[in-house]
């Protein structure tokens, strides 16, 4: 049975890296970031939505148990 020649795999490894970071390098500067919330500038527009006419009350829980 013949022996596998791992004579090359160094410098085949080595090649690959620096390779590989070249190309996610290229990938990231095609990538388009989005702005962060603050960022962006508000929507004027505003939609008429049924919650939004109406008044919710919120119930919190209580926070200590009521003494009698």
């Amino acid at each position: 049975m013949p022996q596998l020649n791992t004579s090359t795999w160094f410098i085949t490894i080595l090649t690959m890296l620096p390779t590989l970071y070249l190309i996610m390098q290229l990938k990231l500067l095609n990538t388009n970031y989005y702005l962060s919330p603050t960022q962006k500038i508000p929507d004027t527009q505003m939609f008429n939505n049924p919650w939004q006419l109406k008044w919710t009350k919120i119930y919190l829980p209580h926070l200590q148990p009521r003494h009698s």
